[in-house]
């Protein structure tokens, strides 16, 4: 697959060849929805906790006699059955993070940048050197582009001065190319790879 390489002012740079093993792939949302579910469950916190019955403050006193009420026989007052007892089987603290084979991780990565290539939102630019690395000179550019929520990945080198400048810009994130991954690819509108961000991710991905 060929596609055109640009400059961040829109100036044209030539052109580069992309793999078709990696970004020519017909798209499976199965496999896209497994990685994304495991990205998902593994970020999860998983802190939601209640107090149990050996966790309420009460005391342990036996609330009334055994026998002769004419009522259930209750021991404590901790119970689940009564107001503010303990919760029974209730959330404790885990994590919600599951195992995925590294070739499906892999797999799920190539159909990811396969499917921003086959939707035309796919962009290559040379590079992220930019002579005023400015939060406004990196907006100006991204609004003359017409970009809206755009990922950007750089090579295993991240240029610290555009990342730096883009930080507090709304909609634009930049990435590493070994940060670069399903669900971050897949919630932006435009996906940006520098040129030395296609070879990197080729070389992880082949």
């Amino acid at each position: 697959m060929k596609l055109d390489v640009i400059k961040l002012d829109s100036g044209k740079a030539g052109s580069i060849e992309l793999a078709d093993e990696i970004f020519g792939l017909e798209p499976r949302g199965d496999i896209l929805q497994r990685v994304v579910r495991w990205q998902r469950a593994k970020a999860q916190a998983g802190t939601h906790s209640v107090l149990g019955k050996s966790d309420v403050s009460y005391s342990t006193k036996k609330i009334y006699r055994q026998k002769g009420t004419g009522g259930a026989r209750h021991g404590s007052r901790k119970a689940p059955i009564f107001r503010k007892g303990g919760v029974y089987k209730g959330p404790t603290p885990r994590s919600h993070a599951f195992d995925l084979p590294k070739k499906v991780r892999a797999l799920g990565l190539k159909h990811a940048l396969s499917a921003k290539a086959t939707a035309g939102e796919l962009v290559v630019i040379e590079d992220l050197n930019i002579a005023d690395a400015k939060t406004s000179a990196v907006a100006k550019a991204v609004k003359e582009n017409g970009w809206k929520r755009v990922l950007v990945i750089d090579g295993a080198d991240l240029n610290e001065g555009f990342a730096r400048a883009a930080r507090n810009l709304e909609g634009v994130d930049v990435l590493p190319s070994m940060g670069a991954n399903v669900y971050d690819i897949l919630k932006r509108d435009t996906l940006i790879i520098t040129r030395a961000g296609v070879e990197a991710l080729e070389a992880r991905l082949k």
